[in-house]
């Protein structure tokens, strides 16, 4: 079997660009692939043309290490988000053909399942007015729906520093959410890496009454040492590692022990089997895996293949249960969230266990997607 080529499919909404792939094989086999660029998405369809050419057609698709090895190295400049993004959607369509090939769900092909299911927090609920009474409201909704876990960023364009005022505010906005869900109900803190050491380690102590289970990105990613410095003065768990896109810049973290769980993107990380064996490092070191998931229902199926076979995976994000909620049915067999458990159940289908509906993607052309993080009113994800 080889891969004749590949086709590129752009669905937008106003806040982000995903990017499917599918690649094509001589024996009429397809795999699909996805990720989520933010304000790349055309440098990411600029790549693929290039690597189409060098590297993907005429390739073994069963040769998944042999393809990222050349995708990664072959071109010789270092590889970024762009490059590991690219590379992740070949490598995930790979796998789909292989286990349609074989009959058996990509999971089967990497050791096996470890469980039956896995449990999803929500992200993207708080597009509402952002006060008390209303995220109370939103959080109550998102519990209505069998979730047992959710994640919010209630510091508005906080930079650096965050004043007295809106400290408050802040807190106040987590008081409401936690007197929402109740004290069973995880409640992920996110900073995006919007402050100082001092400001990060002042606000995880201010919101610590309300039993946050993680506090995400405290700092800016670049600096490791000033992630440490607040993971040795708080008490609460630290999660990074969205905007690290080759496993092996995670070895400085794990060699510093500066964070508790592990959030690696599959969709920019080179992909399913490339974020498996960072799992597996993360293991040897006591750190659960708690994946990044921001993309549609490709990049949670593939998610959930590698949730199925590691041990020490801990929990899936879902965005599109509440932003987006339309683009789900542009793939056939999407993963769903039961309400009676809070989780997805793992497929037992071959391959991924999904299809990317063309003529459905193409009611939602690609946009000019825009999301800034350090704009006021970003958390509505409805950008002017």
């Amino acid at each position: 079997m080889r891969i004749t080529g590949i086709t590129t499919h752009v669905v937008g909404t106003p806040w982000r660009n995903l990017t499917y792939v599918l690649v094509h094989t001589d024996e009429g086999l397809t795999g699909v692939g996805e990720t989520r660029m933010l304000g790349h998405t055309d440098a990411l369809l600029g790549y693929l043309r290039e690597a189409e050419v060098n590297h993907i057609a005429g390739s073994d698709p069963f040769a998944v290490e042999d393809l990222v090895r050349r995708m990664k190295y072959g071109d010789f400049g270092r590889a970024g988000e762009i490059v590991m993004s690219g590379i992740a959607v070949v490598e995930t369509a790979c796998w789909d053909i292989k286990g349609k090939a074989l009959g058996v769900p990509v999971w089967q092909l990497l050791g096996g399942r470890v469980t039956d299911r896995v449990k999803a927090y929500a992200n993207g609920w708080y597009t509402t007015e952002r006060t008390p009474e209303a995220y109370h409201k939103a959080a109550r909704e998102v519990v209505a729906r069998g979730y047992r876990a959710l994640k919010i960023d209630p510091f508005g364009n906080g930079h650096l520093e965050l004043d007295a005022e809106r400290s408050r505010y802040a807190v106040a906005l987590i008081e409401a959410v936690r007197d929402a869900i109740g004290p069973d109900t995880e409640l992920m803190v996110e900073m995006h890496g919007r402050f100082s050491p001092a400001t990060a380690v002042r606000l995880a102590r201010e919101l610590a009454p309300f039993r946050p289970a993680w506090l995400e990105e405290p700092v800016p990613p670049e600096n490791l040492k000033a992630l440490k410095k607040v993971a040795d003065t708080v008490e609460l768990p630290i999660a990074t590692g969205e905007r690290i896109h080759d496993r092996i810049e995670f070895r400085e973290l794990f060699e510093s022990q500066a964070a508790d769980v592990i959030q690696p993107d599959l969709g920019h990380i080179g992909g399913i089997l490339e974020a498996r064996k960072l799992a597996a490092t993360a293991e040897t070191h006591y750190v659960t895996v708690a994946p990044h998931n921001v993309g549609g229902s490709v990049l949670t199926a593939a998610s959930l293949q590698l949730g199925a076979c590691t041990p020490n995976f801990r929990i899936l994000e879902h965005f599109n249960d509440f932003a987006d909620a339309e683009i789900t049915g542009i793939v056939r067999g999407a993963p769903r969230v039961d309400p009676e458990t809070g989780c997805f159940a793992i497929s037992h289908a071959p391959g991924l266990g999904v299809e990317l509906d063309v003529d459905a993607a193409a009611e939602f052309p690609q946009q000019r997607a825009r999301f800034d993080l350090w704009a006021e009113g970003w958390e509505r994800r409805a950008p002017k």
